[in-house]
């Protein structure tokens, strides 16, 4: 079965070159990492990714990128929120491969048995993928930014509470320490707040990140009302990254639409932190 994607034209450009061309921008951009290597030998765990359409969230996504574009691992599990609240609670997929402008991406089917198997809340269910953007964005970036052949393991969150993470996070970490695999966990911050709002909202969600405070990271998450919309999929990175052996979150990039627009008034944050 080919998942075809649903947001190619929208969120980022449907033909290969262009796709290409726009990947580039985004990293030459001045919020995007450049050109420079930049050389560090930390192991990578995971990673957070913004989620928008390119020419917002792209330059940040692409710090994520770069910063384990070097690491070549066999193995993505991409989890991200289900925005339109079709199927399951917490959704794989298994005999699909993901189409996008660069080419074919194979989900690693065993992985996502095993994982269906492991987590209590973890369904095969193909129609809870069919409509999202969430997982889709973050392909065409690692099929441009890897240099190897991966497989992806996509999990899609309709429930995002603590529980849930939790679950998904060690089951995760069950299937990413037998594997050479990056987790990506696909979010976006503060939606539709002024600009300087957002950076003080996600400023203050983003620290308990960085310590891999899973519990004050909902407590920031319930009492500021951040709207975030993939908090579970971070949640459970961060679980399953800690359990892999990560000590701590580093930020690599943080702007807003407004940052890269210039319009200030209604914006979404977008940050880029690994897992170290």
């Amino acid at each position: 079965m080919i998942r075809e994607p649903v947001v190619a034209g929208q969120f980022y450009p449907e033909k290969e070159e262009d796709l290409k061309n726009m990947i580039r921008y985004c990293i030459d951009h001045e919020y995007g990492p450049g050109n420079n290597p930049k050389t560090s030998n930390d192991k990578i765990y995971g990673i957070i990714c913004p989620h928008a359409g390119y020419v917002y969230s792209g330059p940040t996504a692409c710090h994520s990128y770069k910063a384990i574009s070097s690491q070549n691992p066999e193995l993505a599990i991409i989890i991200g929120p289900n925005h339109f609240g079709v199927g399951k609670d917490a959704a794989t997929m298994i005999d699909s491969q993901w189409q996008t402008p660069l080419g074919m991406v194979s989900i690693d089917s065993e992985s996502a048995k095993q994982v269906a198997e492991i987590s209590e809340f973890i369904e095969i269910d193909e129609y809870s993928h069919s409509q999202d953007h969430s997982l889709e964005v973050q392909i065409p970036m690692l099929q441009e930014m890897l240099s190897n052949e991966f497989q992806i393991l996509p999990i899609i969150l309709r429930a995002q509470d603590m529980k849930t993470a939790m679950d998904v996070g060690n089951a995760v970490y069950e299937i990413a320490k037998r594997k050479n695999a990056i987790i990506v966990a696909s979010s976006d911050f503060t939606h539709y707040e002024e600009n300087s709002f957002a950076h003080q909202q996600d400023k203050a969600l983003i620290e308990p990140i960085l310590e891999m405070n899973v519990e004050r990271f909902y407590q920031v998450l319930y009492e500021r009302r951040v709207t975030a919309c993939g908090y579970g999929a971070m949640a459970s990175a961060m679980i399953a990254c800690k359990k892999m052996g990560a000590t701590k979150g580093e930020l690599l990039s943080y702007a807003t639409s407004g940052d890269v627009s210039g319009d200030t008034e209604s914006v979404v944050g977008y940050g880029a932190i690994k897992f170290v």
